[in-house]
């Protein structure tokens, strides 16, 4: 048996446990809409550990993190950093959104806002912001996973057809199980791709170069600005410190934001179990660890990839490793690209259909459903379709994202919080520093400092969000109270 035909076996037999592990989830869930979208708030602390950081650690981490370490050095570490950050404000917000949903029914991040602030308006923008967000989320994992399979099987499979292979079968079992699908196959892909990891962090530096530490000793003496903290720019000029300072934070913000995490709250078994999720997050971090090492892995080696993306399959393929190795980092990193865009998938349906369609259409329980499957093979295909244009890394696509979630964070502690806050400060507040964070992404030299888009958005939109709410009329106290003392 050839390699290339050991490598397409094991890219298939993982591909179709994945699927199994998905349809079978199903089987426990309801069929009704909070089964669908909120899992009928039965996940544990395996399954929500695992939804959390396989969900985080994407296509992204495990291609543009080693990328950026590959092309950009220390810039990279600001992964690392609002990975940890990012997690905390969850240890308290987190039961309390849990809390709001049961009381309320609650299963997307808007329906607790718009609980809140009633307003069709503010629950059609959170919508639309969702899905401006998610799309090129998605076209991450699209193409992480078909990046993949070019690389591994030598352009015989192209990019296009790879990431429809992949992204067929997330298809297959969201619309069949929900998120209950989406919760297993995560822990599936979690184990996988952390295990396939750590195994590639640690050989390449051995084999390339005789160990970690001579790999980053000859780093140090060719490429010493690799190592240098902030790292450098896209351009391979060094980084601003404004730049890498305000990419973190943003990102940080934009973490615990996140609409398909978020919404992970509401499906949670208890509150014990969101804040050990919490506590135990930062171990997931320890996957970054070998996807760095795999990075600057390639920065001496002889030979370059097309782009800074493909180091990580560029390494597997040109240090003639066995087949059966190959094969199994291919369906590391298809873990990794298929665990974020099942979540992202869903939710964006999830979302679409509670917040941007239920207020202003009531749609019985079948019909949300079937509405939200249309609405995840919608989705997909316009994803499908961005991942063919190669304009952006994936940890450029990324950011450009959390410009736009970081936006909620506000809000949503307003909405928790601050007994003050008025709808009408909420909605002007999030449309001033979206259309801030949008206009910058735009137009980038005009950037302050280097500072990432989304923190200028919250520069101005807190001062918005403030003023607007204190010079207005304040809420009803018995409205209020059911949803800051809680």
């Amino acid at each position: 048996m050839d390699k290339s035909t050991v490598i397409t076996f094991i890219i298939f037999a993982y591909l179709a446990v994945t699927l199994g592990v998905g349809i079978v989830a199903g089987r426990r869930a309801s069929r009704s809409v909070q089964g669908f979208v909120a899992g009928d708030r039965d996940f544990g602390l395996l399954v929500m550990y695992f939804i959390t950081g396989a969900t985080v650690f994407s296509a992204f981490a495990f291609l543009g993190g080693p990328g950026w370490a590959y092309s950009r050095g220390a810039a990279a570490f600001y992964i690392l950093t609002y990975g940890v950050l990012g997690m905390a404000p969850w240890y308290a917000m987190g039961p309390k959104a849990a809390a709001l949903g049961r009381r309320f029914g609650f299963v997307t991040q808007a329906q607790l806002l718009v609980g809140r602030f009633p307003s069709r308006a503010l629950s059609a923008v959170m919508a639309l912001l969702t899905l401006a967000a998610f799309v090129p989320y998605v076209t991450i994992q699209m193409r992480g996973a078909g990046i993949v399979i070019e690389a591994v099987t030598d352009g015989a499979v192209p990019l296009a057809a790879g990431a429809a292979l992949a992204y067929g079968i997330v298809l297959l079992y969201v619309l069949t199980s929900g998120v209950s699908a989406v919760g297993w196959t995560n822990t599936f892909q979690g184990v996988f791709m952390v295990g396939i990891a750590w195994a590639l962090g640690i050989y390449l530096p051995n084999r390339l170069y005789g160990g970690v530490g001579p790999m980053f000793e000859q780093i140090l003496a060719n490429r010493p600005e690799l190592l240098s903290l902030p790292g450098l720019d896209g351009s391979g000029e060094p980084w601003s410190w404004g730049a890498y300072s305000t990419a973190i934070l943003a990102s940080a913000i934009g973490l615990t934001m996140w609409p398909h995490l978020f919404m992970k709250a509401f499906t949670a078994r208890s509150d014990a179990t969101i804040r050990r999720t919490v506590i135990l997050f930062p171990t997931f971090q320890l996957f970054l660890i070998p996807v760095f090492l795999i990075g600057f892995a390639g920065v001496m080696f002889p030979e370059s990839p097309e782009q800074s993306d493909f180091i990580l399959p560029f390494l597997i393929l040109r240090s003639d490793l066995p087949a059966l190795v190959v094969g199994l980092f291919c369906a590391g990193a298809l873990s990794a690209s298929m665990s974020t865009g099942d979540a992202l998938l869903h939710g964006a349906a999830s979302v679409a259909v509670q917040d941007g369609v239920q207020p202003f259409r009531s749609l019985t329980d079948r019909g949300q459903r079937l509405l939200m499957r249309m609405l995840v093979v919608a989705v997909g295909a316009v994803a499908y379709l961005f991942a063919l244009v190669e304009r952006f890394s994936l940890v450029d696509l990324l950011l450009a994202s959390y410009g736009i979630i970081a936006q909620f964070m506000p809000s949503l502690l307003s909405a928790m919080y601050w007994k003050r806050a008025t709808t009408t400060g909420v909605v002007w507040g999030l449309v001033a520093g979206s259309a801030v964070s949008v206009f910058f992404f735009r137009f980038p030299e005009l950037k302050p400092f280097g500072m990432h888009e989304g923190i200028l958005g919250l520069v101005v939109h807190v001062p918005v969000l403030l003023i607007v709410s204190l010079l207005g009329k304040a809420q009803d106290p018995e409205h209020v109270n059911r949803y800051v003392n809680v």
